[in-house]
């Protein structure tokens, strides 16, 4: 059995980070700039051919994929990876990790201290890191078996066609806000009332914008863009959902406890990250439409880096883990999505 050496690993992962943090300048901007100009002529145009569907309905097929592609790429490559900061250096509001606000349900804030901090700190440490499951799935023998479970597979569907709900509701879920035993006041953590205000502020402007508003304007197309703004979210819920599953429950990815994880050096935290991750593989345009979470290794380890540098430092993350026998977690789609579903079956009987 292969001695990690955790000084070696951090010191070989570090230089990776601190090599790549010094090539991020103008190309980085101009790429993400870019994005956010397709993204809106995505939405724009996606919008105009749910109107025209009258005329010709492919025109409306088209006019789905289209908004539906707007909503993944403004929640995956720009919302996702701006609320990390990768492009607080760029000093441009409208890409700022504090003030950024995404199309979906979920308030920028709370995914910010559930996502950013709760997760990314405490990857895959059973007690400490809610996204594990969600609450609502046993994904190890960590977790006592209960009846619930055995049809654990129909709420992982039930979650992934309402995940923008799911994860607009993952903070109050883990607060006990509207159901369960209240959990006592932690120091810093933010008030129900407000949590709740938040909660329901942003989910109402979500649901006017699109199933309100929008219809209202097309007047007589009403049910046409209704129905298409209906399909588009639905189709980015279902490519979020099973993105991110794959990028975190997989067979191989690894569970940890808190106390064998008490005073981490920057070693242990980064081999920690590496083994609660997988990657997907795929041809460039894939990695764009899941924001670059097809390198979950690489972004768990490296949060802050510009996502569009995963790609390239991938090769050497690789070899950095293999160099200490760690191993690298990836696969093709289906492959990997596969060997979630395997996971969630697995864990559904005791």
């Amino acid at each position: 059995m292969t001695t990690i050496n955790y000084q070696q690993l951090a010191d070989d992962l570090d230089g990776i980070k601190m090599s790549t943090l010094a090539k991020v300048g103008q190309k980085d901007a101009n790429y993400i700039r870019s994005i956010v100009r397709k993204q809106r002529l995505c939405e724009i145009g996606g919008r105009i051919l749910l109107m025209l569907g009258f005329i010709q309905p492919l025109l409306w097929v088209a006019g789905v994929l289209l908004l539906a592609l707007a909503k993944i790429l403004d929640n995956m490559e720009i919302g996702h990876n701006v609320m990390h900061g990768q492009y607080d250096w760029m000093n441009d509001k409208q890409l700022n990790s504090k003030t950024y606000e995404w199309d979906i349900a979920c308030d920028g804030q709370s995914w910010n201290r559930v996502h950013n901090f709760e997760h990314h700190t405490y990857t895959n440490i059973i007690g400490k890191d809610r996204d594990f499951g969600y609450g609502l799935l046993r994904l190890s023998n960590d977790f006592k078996w209960r009846l619930k479970n055995t049809w654990q597979f129909i709420t992982y569907l039930n979650l992934s066609v309402l995940f923008q709900w799911g994860v607009s509701y993952h903070e109050l879920a883990g607060e006990r806000v509207f159901i369960g035993k209240k959990k006592p006041n932690r120091k810093g953590a933010v008030a129900h009332s407000t949590l709740k205000k938040r909660f329901f502020s942003k989910g109402a402007r979500q649901l006017i914008k699109d199933y309100v508003l929008f219809p209202l304007l097309a007047g007589s197309l009403f049910l046409w863009v209704l129905s298409g703004n209906l399909l588009a979210n639905l189709i980015r819920n279902l490519w979020t959902s099973t993105i991110i599953f794959c990028g975190h429950f997989t067979e191989q990815t690894h569970t940890f406890y808190e106390q064998d994880c008490e005073n981490e050096s920057q070693g242990q935290w980064y081999y920690r990250q590496a083994l609660g991750s997988s990657n997907i593989k795929g041809a460039r345009w894939f990695h764009i439409l899941t924001g670059h979470l097809s390198f979950q290794i690489e972004h768990h380890l490296f949060p802050d880096i510009p996502s569009s540098r995963y790609q390239e430092i991938a090769p050497q993350v690789q070899a950095a883990l293999q160099k200490q026998g760690i191993a690298y977690n990836t696969g093709g789609f289906f492959h990997q999505y596969t060997s979630v579903l395997k996971r969630i079956f697995r864990y559904s009987f005791k």
